[in-house]
């Protein structure tokens, strides 16, 4: 992907680099190459699982899918694609605030952003093809975390308890530390009853701490149940 960005008409790459706050008309931004990057992006990894997976079911395919588009993933290949550096070079020759600008492209969200706004911004240049191509050689690496190390434990217990007639909701205990180094604490909760707890740097990642812990306690309750539904069939 980082030869499809340097290939890229000058233009193009700098409207594919340019925050909406350096620009009085939006749409001189990378909004809409976002808008048209992320339908891109979506595709070209559901046709690679789609290909790659065949007997793996449309649950799974989805989860996988929804985990390499999502904005940490987005971000982090922004960071492998070291946009950060572009984004500063654009907000210095349009004159942004240093700081601000220094802010903006430092964040997740925004390099996200721009990394659906490059996809949108080749795709117009070079065709669908070799884009797609190129966004699942730059996503394999997401993709083969999610395979083999990223579990979505909020889905899963959500899975597990609704196998059960139950259902589970999240409650966030405490917050703490300051503005820049906050740490979240939920707990997942099933009719009252308080599953599990855990931790994170964020409310979502406290969450899934959270249901992790909730998956041992309902995991560990299966014998029991099992013994006293063998017992009412014999």
């Amino acid at each position: 992907m980082r030869q499809l960005v340097d290939r890229l008409p000058e233009g193009a790459r700098r409207r594919a680099l340019t925050h909406s706050s350096w620009v009085e008309d939006r749409s001189l931004s990378y909004e809409r190459l976002e808008f048209l990057g992320d339908s891109v992006l979506g595709l070209a990894i559901a046709r690679h699982l789609y290909d790659r997976f065949p007997q793996r079911p449309e649950g799974d395919l989805a989860r996988i899918r929804a985990h390499v588009v999502s904005r940490e993933s987005c971000a982090q290949v922004g960071r492998d694609l070291e946009l950060s550096p572009g984004l500063l070079r654009r907000a210095e020759e349009l004159g942004a605030e240093p700081v601000a600008a220094a802010q903006i492209a430092a964040s997740d969200s925004v390099l996200a952003q721009v990394v659906e706004a490059v996809i949108g911004a080749a795709l117009l240049e070079f065709g669908h093809d070799i884009t797609a191509a190129a966004v699942v050689d730059a996503f394999a690496g997401r993709v083969e975390y999610a395979l083999g190390e990223h579990v979505d434990h909020k889905t899963v217990l959500q899975e597990e308890l609704a196998r059960r007639g139950r259902t589970v909701t999240y409650s966030l205990v405490e917050t703490i530390g300051p503005d820049h180094d906050r740490r979240f604490t939920s707990a997942a909760l099933s009719a009252g009853e308080e599953l599990g707890r855990g931790s994170g740097a964020s409310k979502k990642a406290s969450e899934q701490a959270a249901a992790r812990e909730a998956l041992r306690t309902v995991r560990q309750s299966r014998p029991g149940e099992g013994e006293e539904e063998r017992e009412a069939c014999t």
